[in-house]
């Protein structure tokens, strides 16, 4: 932990700061100007330039055991989450404990170089060898020097379509992850998908830990897991350490039954994460025309006081063939597909990005009492290479600096380009 200062940003709320970071933590954030800047070797100063400055980032659903696959050993041509399952049900075949980690350290480079501090990850526990499982606790001390990582231990098969998946879920808590999972729409049958909710919630309160369950990942408006994860979340008042992941059959769901299972959740305190990159790409693809967006009802869940993050979900897999891991990626696509492109949609964007995303990170087990840019809190932040925040989520601005409990882990220096006109050169920048 170092002492470091960053003069000359400006907040999310547009206020000019100077924060000055002792220990590792914020010790002042004074207006701009008045930070005590000749107190701080010249190595640990950044000008930020009137450029915006956050909380870091946090990805709070993501998949590093299958990160870096796509298109090995084929690519997912019919785009369905089915077919997904299916490729890298055949990579994982000969999956090994050295290839995991060397696809996921670099996975969790990219995401430190956009200032993303803390993440959640899945691990398959479907493979009888429970080797991404081994890999990914095994990553969580591999890369502390840049990121928290939590584990979740997720079925990606099922829980019953096989009998040896429920006991290959239970070795998995025993071998340390963090939270565990489930994916009932994933199950043979409703009955089946309904005890695997109760086969997580039991396990998951044997050990202590907190849930993170893919659930209603589906266009089927058939699919109705969600209602049964908040009612066992409501029963057993665990809701403040569950995560709905995806929900997407919501989009589906008549008005009413929908306007049920959001209440549902309100009260049970249950988190929801949207993953837009991959839904926005794998919902819908059995329709003809017209063609559903297939995204959870995010308004409608803020509205009545769900916590709603941001995931990017995959990063160049069998899912989502895309990606350079960059959650303003993610809220860019978010934007458009949920008509979320309103000039107010913006400070909704950068919430879920930070608080919300914070919250869900808390509600596995994460130490999050201390984030956020206030005095007292981690010495950690992000300086974009923007002005403000609606800037910097249409350019996907270069994050210049990442600071984690006052160590600079990132720095991007912004690229340049010149147009070359008959008159003579003009640099271009994309800015406004």
């Amino acid at each position: 932990m170092s002492d470091y200062i960053v003069t000359n940003g400006r907040t999310i709320d547009s206020e000019a700061v100077d924060v000055e970071i002792r220990g590792g933590a914020i010790e002042r954030i004074a207006p701009a100007g008045e930070g005590d800047r000749d107190a701080f070797p010249a190595d640990h100063r950044h000008d930020a330039d009137g450029r915006l400055v956050t909380p870091p980032l946090i990805e709070p659903h993501v998949h590093l055991d299958a990160t870096g696959t796509a298109g090995d050993p084929s690519w997912n041509d019919s785009g369905t989450l089915a077919e997904g399952i299916e490729v890298w049900a055949e990579y994982k075949r000969d999956i090994t404990v050295e290839d995991v980690l060397e696809r996921a350290t670099k996975t969790v480079e990219w995401y430190a170089s956009h200032g993303v501090t803390r993440i959640r990850t899945h691990a398959d526990t479907t493979d009888p060898s429970l080797t991404t499982v081994e890999a990914l606790v095994e990553l969580k001390s591999r890369v502390s020097d840049l990121v928290d990582l939590q584990v979740v231990a997720f079925p990606q098969d099922g829980i019953l379509t096989d009998e040896s998946h429920e006991d290959l879920l239970a070795e998995a808590v025993e071998a340390g992850v963090d939270l565990v999972g489930a994916i009932p729409h994933n199950e043979y049958t409703r009955e089946d998908g309904v005890k695997s909710v109760e086969i997580v919630c039991d396990l998951a309160e044997k050990h202590g830990l907190p849930l993170d369950l893919h659930i209603d990942e589906t266009d089927d408006p058939g699919s109705r897991f969600t209602e049964v994860l908040a009612s066992e979340a409501i029963k057993r008042g665990i809701g403040d350490r569950v995560t709905a992941s995806h929900t997407t059959a919501t989009h589906s769901y008549n008005n009413a039954y929908a306007d049920k299972v959001i209440s549902m959740l309100a009260e049970s305190g249950v988190s929801v994460v949207t993953n837009p990159p991959d839904n926005s790409v794998l919902q819908g693809a059995y329709d003809d025309y017209p063609r559903r967006r297939g995204h959870t009802r995010i308004d409608e869940l803020r509205a009545a006081g769900v916590t709603v993050g941001i995931g990017h979900d995959s990063v160049l897999d069998p899912w989502y063939h895309y990606g350079v891991a960059d959650p303003l990626d993610a809220a860019f696509i978010l934007a458009h597909y949920a008509h979320m492109a309103g000039r107010g949609d913006v400070d909704v964007l950068w919430e879920m990005l930070t608080g919300a995303n914070a919250e869900v990170f808390g509600a596995g087990g994460g130490d999050v009492g201390k984030y956020g840019l206030s005095e007292g809190n981690e010495g950690s932040l992000v300086v974009y290479d923007s002005p403000n925040g609606f800037n910097a989520l249409r350019r996907r601005a270069p994050r210049t600096l990442v600071l984690r409990n006052g160590d600079p882990i990132a720095e991007t220096e912004p690229s340049a380009t010149t147009v070359h006109r008959a008159d003579g050169a003009v640099d271009v920048d994309y800015k406004r």
